[in-house]
């Protein structure tokens, strides 16, 4: 199970599980999958894909709208979660466990400096 006091939060909302030093599990936060809406579709990149800081390597349609997801660090996608393209209501009914986006192995070890904690996040969240 995700323990999301040990996840990593950007200011796009995703979400950033930190596997090992140079591996990353990326996804969309619960207050992102409540600002869409019901989720209807989820276009995630090919595997080995790659990408740089801030890319879009992802998309995912609402009722309400579309939207990009970007990477936090840049990398090389090495697992997409399979189950959303068939069940993109996965991001809606558990964003944080079955919900997850992709896996990239990082070209360095991951610098979560600029990242928040839940805490941070959370007061962030509350700005908005």
């Amino acid at each position: 199970m995700v323990d999301i006091q040990k996840l990593f939060y950007t200011e796009e909302h995703e979400w950033v599980d930190l596997l090992e030093d140079n591996k990353v599990r990326i996804g969309i936060t619960q207050f992102a999958v409540d600002s869409l809406g019901d989720i209807v579709y989820v276009e995630l990149p090919e595997l080995e894909s790659t990408y740089r800081f801030d890319d879009e390597f992802a998309i995912v349609e609402s009722v309400k709208s579309t939207s990009g997801i970007y990477t936090p660090f840049p990398g090389t996608v090495t697992a997409i979660n399979e189950s959303l393209v068939d069940e993109p209501e996965l991001l809606n009914e558990d964003p944080y466990e079955k919900g997850w986006l992709i896996e990239v192995t990082l070209d360095d070890a991951a610098d979560t400096s600029a990242l928040m904690d839940l805490q941070a996040y959370e007061v962030f969240t509350a700005e908005d």
